[in-house]
């Protein structure tokens, strides 16, 4: 199974005119929400390879204050590994969905992580063996899933996609090809950012709240439909060139940061 490179159809979105209006309604009422948010490109700038991205140094704890205030109910929801994202907000640990929801942390600190296989621990490697001669690919292990990056070598993506595609073909259907800005990855095939929002919005403390989703890939189209069908609100952010589920953009990470500080405060 793979992914479509482009979003399913869906209205243009509109923009919000600075963080004026979302700030307004975390803040007029913050008890009735409940914010989901992915990490690359969303919180964090994108970077020229996955372990080049920087964390503000308030970033962390300004997320601590709005999960306080949003009474627990904030979660990252992101195609990292579990303990990847941990390592970015450290000392703090939130509810997270990892690997675009085959890992799970619920707000008690219960987890429920992705299993691999002996078959895709083989195929990791030989995926490592058959890009060796593509300078400027990146092969990033994240466990139960494996991406490959583009960002260096875009002229690469013509190699990539049908390897990546006989790979998908060969571990089964446990596992699908997903499309994002510039990486390939194969991620287990249960694995779902919008699946995993209608799983923390089942259990306390997102029971009951309208989701917030803002994220900026691809993979985060599930989110936006689930928060869209909940009557929430659902924001991309960065250019959008295409078609989006979102209702609503923002210009850029650097505008998600300072919304979460607005409402920390």
């Amino acid at each position: 199974m793979s992914y479509p490179e482009q979003p399913f159809p869906a209205t243009e979105p509109r923009s919000v005119s600075g963080q004026a209006s979302l700030l307004k309604t975390l803040s007029s009422s913050p008890e009735n929400y409940a914010l989901f948010l992915d990490i690359d490109g969303t919180l964090l700038d994108l970077a020229e390879v996955p372990d080049g991205i920087v964390v503000p140094a308030t970033l962390p704890q300004a997320l601590d204050a709005a999960s306080r205030k949003l009474g627990g109910a904030l979660a990252l929801v992101t195609g990292r590994a579990l303990g990847y994202a941990d390592q970015l907000f450290a000392p703090f640990r939130f509810p997270i969905a990892g690997l675009h929801g085959a890992e799970l942390r619920w707000p008690d600190g219960r987890t429920a992580r992705a299993e691999t296989t002996t078959a895709f621990e083989k195929l990791k490697i030989e995926l490592r063996e058959a890009t060796a001669g593509f300078e400027g690919v990146l092969i990033e292990d994240k466990g139960a899933a494996v991406a490959a990056h583009y960002r260096l070598a875009p002229e690469r993506r013509s190699d990539l996609e049908p390897l990546m595609e006989a790979f998908q073909s060969r571990v089964g259907s446990g596992w699908t090809l997903q499309r994002g800005k510039m990486v390939l990855e194969l991620r287990p095939s249960n694995a779902d950012k919008g699946h995993s929002v209608d799983t923390f919005l089942a259990h306390a403390p997102f029971a009951g709240r309208l989701p917030i989703a803002i994220g900026d890939d691809l993979t985060d189209e599930a989110m936006f439909r689930v928060a869209n069908r909940r009557g929430g609100h659902s924001i991309r952010v960065g250019p959008t060139a295409s078609t989006t589920e979102a209702a609503m953009t923002l210009p850029a990470a650097a505008a998600v940061r300072e919304l979460i500080a607005q409402f920390a405060v």
